[in-house]
C-alpha cells in the first residue's frame, strides 16, 4: 500500500510538473523557449483554457492523495509497532536501559537456556 501511494505521488507530481512548464505565462512561459511564438500554442487557441483546468484537477488530486496516503500510512503505523522498539515501562532501572528482568524459566539473550 505504501509503495502504491509513493508511485502515483511521484507520477501525478511528474505530470503536474511537466503540464505546468509546458503551459504559456504572462512572459511566454517556457512552451516559448522551445521554439514556439508567445501569442500562439502548438495545441490551439483554446488551449490554454483546458490546461488550466487540467492542472487545476490534477493538482486538486495529487492533494488529496497527499491527505489520503498521509492519514492511511500513519494508522498503519499506529496498528503494527515497528521491529526493533520496545514500550517504555514505568520500572525501568534508572537509566540503565533494561526493563524489567524476565521471569524464570524463559529464554532470553541474557538467558539462552532457560533456567
Amino acid at each position: 500500500m505504501k509503495i502504491l501511494f509513493m508511485v502515483l505521488l511521484f507520477i501525478t507530481a511528474t505530470l503536474l510538473i511537466l503540464l505546468i512548464l509546458v503551459q504559456k505565462g504572462k512572459g511566454g512561459g517556457l512552451a516559448g523557449a522551445f521554439g514556439g511564438m508567445g501569442g500562439q500554442s502548438a495545441f490551439g487557441t483554446k488551449a490554454g483554457d483546458l490546461f488550466t483546468k487540467i492542472t487545476i484537477g490534477l493538482a486538486t488530486f495529487w492533494i488529496i492523495l497527499c491527505l489520503v496516503s498521509v492519514a492511511v500510512l500513519t494508522e498503519s503505523s499506529r496498528l503494527k509497532p515497528t521491529v526493533g522498539t520496545t514500550p517504555a515501562s514505568s520500572s525501568s532501572d534508572s537509566g540503565t536501559g533494561e526493563g524489567t528482568p524476565a521471569p524464570e524459566g524463559d529464554a532470553t539473550p541474557e538467558n539462552p537456556a532457560g533456567s
